[in-house]
């Protein structure tokens, strides 16, 4: 069995590791230059539209309007990663890990806008007049060669099944427990059947359920987490000058700046690259595809104006809420000190130790909700990815409550069992969604460049009109 958790540990490291960082990033970067940075000049349009009247109303075929897809994305994206997956990059790659991740969700934008943009134009309907679309629907209807389509898509939906019942259920259960347990004494099996509940309540009516959960949750719990945030960061105001001074100089050259060394913690320029880059990839997931499921699902007529409005999840995500929590350590002063049990401060203890030091006791309950808050709507975000590949799989939609059903249920042995080697394992699924996802997107750049380009001239005549 030790051997067997090796292996697996390896794998993970080789599939979360340079070379998937460089396709991943590479794959944004090479967009970005291809679409001519419209992405990034179009952000502004983009939250715009957001927030506009358009997408909260239906425009064509779909189930849900564009403002609940990307409530419903941003329920999957928004998890524990923005939490404990900041301060763990920046423990591992010190202060400067934060600029990767930010320069990761730039170009991310672009892989966002594309993947989403496709997922919207080649989705199709199921049995029951639903929306079925998502990168494996992009593969199969995009692809000229049909058969190379089919197995890819396949690979992809099987992918997603296996990394939803992992790390969109297992390991946020997992977190929400242990937070509740340690926090208020809950115990772990308490949790495990009130959480399995309310999960099977909420997904067994489908997206249209989700999407009304999430476009509540999601708000509510990024007001409350990021004005928390600025709280401490505000009245930190002392350190914020040197804060981003470590930011942005141990980003590039760590040596220089602190001898490459913060508190306890030795970091190096490839650390940082490499543990920013990482988990910023792991917070927004731009690039594996996911939000593009219910990106499809969306009531937006055009596809690119909905890749758009897509495509804010990743600026929200990361250069929004995971710079709320690495600004909140960097000015706050903790990285690098010592617990009470005589090791490092990392990971959740980290972000807690952060809020603590302005908040006091109540920046722990802050952090803990934040976690319980995300790692739940991340649940039932993961619900409706795995359920269409679990449809895309049969071909059929009426097995879908099966998967409901065996999905609910997974949520109590994540609350109630020590993980371990799942945790690995659901991290692989995870990574090995981006392979036939970001092939897709370089077969279909074309079709993705001409998309912009036909879009800019809509976006370019409502400029002339305002």
């Amino acid at each position: 069995m030790e051997t067997f958790a090796h292996i697996i540990s390896a794998v993970d490291g080789f599939v979360w590791g340079p070379v998937m960082l460089v396709l991943l990033v590479g794959t944004g970067v090479f967009l970005t230059i291809r679409l001519k940075f419209l992405p990034w000049r179009n952000l502004g349009h983009a939250l715009k539209n957001v927030f506009s009247k358009d997408a909260h109303t239906s425009h064509g075929d779909g189930d849900v309007s564009a403002f609940a897809s990307l409530m419903t994305a941003l329920a999957a994206t928004i998890g524990t990663g923005n939490i404990v997956g900041v301060a763990t990059a920046m423990f591992a790659g010190g202060p400067g890990a934060l600029v990767w991740m930010w320069v990761s969700a730039l170009f991310g934008l672009s892989t966002k806008f594309s993947e989403c943009m496709l997922a919207a134009k080649y989705r199709e309907k199921n049995d029951r007049g639903e929306v079925a679309g998502g990168p494996m629907y992009t593969m199969k209807n995009g692809f000229k060669n049909k058969q190379f389509g089919l197995v890819m898509g396949t690979l992809f939906a099987l992918f997603t099944v296996l990394a939803s019942f992992g790390i969109g259920n297992l390991s946020q259960a997992n977190s929400i427990a242990g937070s509740l347990n340690g926090t208020f004494g809950i115990p772990k099996y308490v949790v495990g059947i009130v959480l399995t509940v309310l999960t099977l309540l909420i997904v067994v009516g489908g997206i249209k359920s989700i999407s009304n959960v999430s476009s509540v949750l999601v708000p509510v719990m990024a007001v409350l987490y990021i004005i928390s945030g600025l709280i401490v960061i505000v009245l930190n105001y002392r350190n914020i000058p040197h804060g981003l001074y470590m930011i942005f100089g141990m980003a590039f050259n760590p040596k220089a700046i602190g001898g490459g060394v913060v508190g306890t913690i030795t970091v190096s320029v490839m650390n940082s690259i490499r543990y920013g880059v990482a988990r910023g990839v792991f917070s927004n997931e731009a690039g594996l595809g996911s939000a593009a499921i219910p990106a499809s699902a969306s009531t937006m007529a055009d596809p690119a104006k909905q890749g758009y409005i897509s495509m804010t999840g990743t600026f929200i995500d990361t250069i929004i809420v995971c710079s709320i929590t690495g600004l909140t350590i960097a000015s706050s002063g903790v990285l690098g000190t010592i617990g009470a049990d005589g090791e490092p401060l990392q990971g959740v203890a980290l972000t807690a130790a952060a809020f603590e030091s302005i908040l006091g006791p109540f920046g722990k309950y802050v952090v803990s909700v934040g976690i319980i808050l995300f790692a739940f709507s991340t649940i039932l975000g993961w619900e409706y990815y795995g359920e269409k590949g679990f449809e895309y799989l049969f071909k059929n939609s009426k097995y879908n409550i099966i998967y409901r059903v065996i999905f609910s249920l997974i949520v109590f042995v994540g609350c109630t069992q020590a993980l371990g080697i799942v945790w690995d394992i659901s991290d692989i699924f995870n990574a090995l969604m981006a392979i036939p996802n970001l092939i897709s997107l370089l077969l279909l750049s074309n079709v993705i460049a001409d998309e912009v380009n036909r879009y800019q001239k809509v976006i370019d005549a409502e400029k002339k009109r305002s």
